[in-house]
C-alpha cells in the first residue's frame, strides 16, 4: 500500500481528478436519462394509450438490455483502453435519449429504451475502472462513494429539470435535455489519461480469454452480489414518484422536491460509509448501511405528513447509496487486473438483468395492496437478503491495482 507520506506530482494528481470527474460524470448523466422516466410515467402512458404498468416495463426494457453494453464496452476498454470506448458510450446513448423524446408510439418508445439500455450498460463498467485505477488506494473507498453518488445527483437533476420542465412543456423536453451529455466528451477526449494500472495489465486476447475461465468462480459472486444491491436500490427508488404521487396525490412540484431530497440522502450517504470502508473495511460498511436501512423502512413508507416523508426518504436513500457507495471500489478490488474494464461493468448488468423486474413487480403488487406496503415488503426481503450475500462474500480491500495480491475473506 503507498505511503500516505508520498507525495504525488501535481501532473499526476490533476490526471487522477479527471479521470474521478469523467466517471463521475459519465454516470451522472446516464443516470440523469434514465431517471427522467420515472417521472412521467403517467404522463406518457396518458399519451400513448397505454398503462402505467406498460410504461414501467419499458424501464425494464432499458435494465433488461445494460449487459449487452458492458459486454462490448468492457471487452473493448480492456484491450483499447478506457477512454475512446467512454467517448463512445456518452455519445451513443445521448442521441438514443433525444430520440426517445421523439417517439410518435409506444413501440417505438420501448424500442428506443431497449437501445439506450445498451449505452447505459456500457458506462458504468468503463467509467469505474477508470476512477478506480486512477486514484491512490488508501482513497479508493471515498472515491467510490464520489463516482457511485453520480447516480444519485442524476436522480436529482432529473428531479430538478422534471419540476421546472415538465407544467410548462411537457415531457418530450425533457429528453431532449438528455442529449446534453454528448458534450462530456469534448472534456474527456482533452483531458483524461489512460491509467497506469491499464498498461500494467494489458495482455493478449489468448491469455484474456484464459482469465476469463479461470475467475468464473469469482464472477458468479459478483453476478449475485450486484443483483441483490440493484433489488434494493430499484426496489427503492423507481417506483417512488410514482408512489408519492398515487399514493399522497403529490403535484409534479411536491414530488420533485421530496424526491430530490433524498437523493441529497444518498449522496451524503454514499460518501460517509465509502470513507467509512476505507477504514473498516467493505463488507462491514455496506451491512451496517443495508441494515440501517431495513430499520428506515416504516418511516420511508408508512410516514404520515410531510416532514416525516421528507426524513423518511432522506435516511431510507442515505442508507441504501451508502452500501452502493462502496460498490465500486469493492468490485474492482475483486476483479482480476486483466479484466477490469470487463468483470465489473458485466457482473453489473447481469446483477441488473436479474433485478430488473423490480419496479414492475412493485407496480403489480400495488394493484392487491398499497404502494406503501408493496414497496415495503419489497423492500424488507432484499435488503435482508442483500446483507447474507455480502457477509459471506469475500473482500479485497486495499488490493493493488496492476499487481497480483491475495484475497482476503
Amino acid at each position: 500500500m503507498e505511503s500516505p507520506a508520498t507525495p504525488i506530482p501535481a501532473s499526476e494528481n490533476t490526471g487522477q481528478v479527471h479521470a474521478v470527474l469523467a466517471g463521475f460524470l459519465g454516470w451522472t448523466f446516464d443516470a440523469f436519462d434514465f431517471f427522467i422516466l420515472t417521472f412521467v410515467f403517467a404522463a406518457i402512458a396518458k399519451e400513448f394509450g397505454t398503462s402505467i404498468s406498460a410504461l414501467v416495463l419499458t424501464s425494464t426494457a432499458s435494465l433488461g438490455t445494460r449487459w449487452i453494453g458492458a459486454i462490448v464496452f468492457g471487452l473493448l476498454a480492456d484491450r483499447y483502453g478506457r477512454r475512446i470506448p467512454l467517448i463512445v458510450n456518452i455519445l451513443y446513448f445521448s442521441l438514443i435519449e433525444v430520440l426517445s423524446g421523439l417517439a410518435p408510439s409506444y413501440r417505438v418508445f420501448f424500442f428506443l429504451r431497449l437501445l439506450y439500455g445498451i449505452g447505459m450498460g456500457g458506462e458504468w463498467g468503463v467509467g469505474a475502472s477508470l476512477a478506480m485505477e486512477s486514484v491512490p488506494t488508501r482513497w479508493r473507498g471515498v472515491i467510490s462513494g464520489l463516482v457511485q453518488e453520480g447516480y444519485a445527483l442524476g436522480f436529482l437533476l432529473a428531479a430538478g429539470v422534471y419540476r421546472f420542465v415538465y407544467p410548462h412543456w411537457g415531457w418530450r423536453p425533457l429528453f431532449f435535455i438528455g442529449g446534453l451529455p454528448a458534450l462530456l466528451t469534448l472534456f474527456v477526449r482533452a483531458k483524461v489519461k489512460e491509467p497506469e494500472a491499464w498498461h500494467r495489465s494489458r495482455t493478449d486476447w489468448t491469455t484474456y480469454k484464459l482469465a476469463i475461465f479461470r475467475n468464473w468462480k469469482r464472477f458468479a459472486y459478483l453476478v449475485l452480489l450486484l443483483a441483490m444491491v440493484n433489488f434494493i436500490s430499484h426496489g427503492t427508488q423507481d417506483m417512488y414518484p410514482t408512489y408519492l404521487q398515487q399514493q399522497h396525490g403529490f403535484t409534479p412540484q411536491r414530488t420533485s422536491d421530496v424526491t430530490a431530497f433524498s437523493m441529497v440522502g444518498a449522496i451524503f450517504g454514499g460518501l460517509a460509509f465509502g470513507f467509512f470502508s476505507d477504514r473498516r473495511g467493505r463488507r462491514r460498511a455496506m451491512i451496517t448501511a443495508i441494515l440501517l436501512g431495513v430499520a428506515m423502512i416504516p418511516l420511508w413508507v408508512f410516514a404520515p405528513n410531510l416532514p416525516l416523508i421528507l426524513a423518511g426518504g432522506f435516511l431510507m436513500q442515505f442508507m441504501v447509496q451508502g452500501a452502493w457507495g462502496v460498490i465500486p471500489a469493492h468490485i474492482n478490488e475483486l476483479s482480476p487486473d486483466q479484466l477490469r474494464g470487463f468483470f465489473p461493468g458485466l457482473a453489473y448488468q447481469f446483477g441488473v438483468l436479474i433485478a430488473s423486474g423490480s419496479a414492475y413487480f412493485e407496480a403489480r403488487m400495488a394493484l392487491l395492496m398499497s404502494y406503501a406496503q408493496a414497496m415495503g415488503i419489497f423492500a424488507a426481503v432484499v435488503l435482508l437478503l442483500g446483507a447474507v450475500v455480502i457477509y459471506f462474500g469475500p473482500e479485497a480491500h486495499g488490493a493493488q491495482f496492476g499487481r497480483s495480491n491475495p484475497t482476503k475473506v
